[in-house]
């Protein structure tokens, strides 16, 4: 699956173009995104203005990366549990 390459402020403006009244299948074909993208980025970032939507990603970008250290850690862990128990 490819990952988009929108930046939030083009994100945002796609959103209030809709919001302006063109129509979905429009909007879809002239930026060439599907209208199931379309609608999943107007569910999650709907209202936003380009700066908050900037700041909803890069959130979502650090918890990720929070989450796969966490991973790593509790990784670690593990394996120096079994390391000290099979020494004992």
């Amino acid at each position: 699956m490819k990952k988009g390459t929108f930046s939030p402020t083009q994100i945002a403006d796609i959103l209030k173009e809709f919001d302006n009244g063109k129509p979905v299948e429009e909007i879809s074909r002239e930026h060439g995104i599907s209208r199931a993208a379309f609608y999943k980025w107007r569910q999650r970032y709907g209202g936003m203005e380009a700066s908050e939507l900037k700041r909803v990603k890069e959130l979502e970008e650090e918890n990720t990366r929070l989450k796969r250290m966490y991973a790593n850690l509790a990784m670690e862990l593990d394996v120096a549990k079994y390391i000290i128990e099979k020494k004992l």
